[in-house]
């Protein structure tokens, strides 16, 4: 069994979305290999952060992520495997950056209550600006809006229950 702490400077970009590991990020190493009966076991995990930009408002974001693996590199041999030991040695590059592009955030936001841009003017919502502005009604669906607006004057209008259970 050998253990080894890495620091990686990456030589290219990680990731195709709005976040990614860039190009002369570090990238943290922590691996343990363990020969076993099949090939050698390799354990770890990595970090580093990842930066871009906010899903909703477009504010630059970076952030860091942490990501475990695990898997056997297997001797070669008449089976195919997706990882094998090629002369005496694991290529963990392939394993690392699968596991930490798939790490990063799908829909990835400043903060979890982010509002986004005003769809007008382009500029970041605050929570003042959006919780006051009503979304505007599309003229589609006025018909549905009337409806609504009938129901809640029947309701005002409805004699109360005044006997006592």
């Amino acid at each position: 069994m050998r253990e080894h702490e890495l620091d990686i400077t990456l030589s290219e970009r990680w990731g195709e979305g709005i976040v990614a590991f860039e190009k002369d990020s570090e990238l943290l190493l922590d691996v343990r290999l363990e020969s076993v009966h099949e090939g050698i076991l390799v354990t770890g995990t990595a970090e580093a952060t990842y930066s871009g930009e906010c899903g909703r408002c477009l504010e630059p974001i970076s952030a860091p992520v942490e990501v475990e693996i695990q898997e056997l590199f297997a001797y070669p041999g008449e089976e195919a495997t997706d990882f094998e030991v090629q002369d005496d040695h694991v290529d963990l590059e392939t394993l690392v950056r699968d596991a930490a592009v798939l790490s990063l955030p799908f829909q990835p936001v400043c903060q979890p209550d982010c509002l986004g841009l005003d769809p007008e003017t382009g500029e970041k919502l605050t929570e003042g600006k959006g919780a006051d502005a009503a979304a505007p009604i599309d003229p589609r669906w006025s018909a549905l809006q009337q409806i609504t607006d009938q129901g809640t004057t029947a309701e005002r209008r409805a004699p109360e229950n005044t006997e006592g259970s």
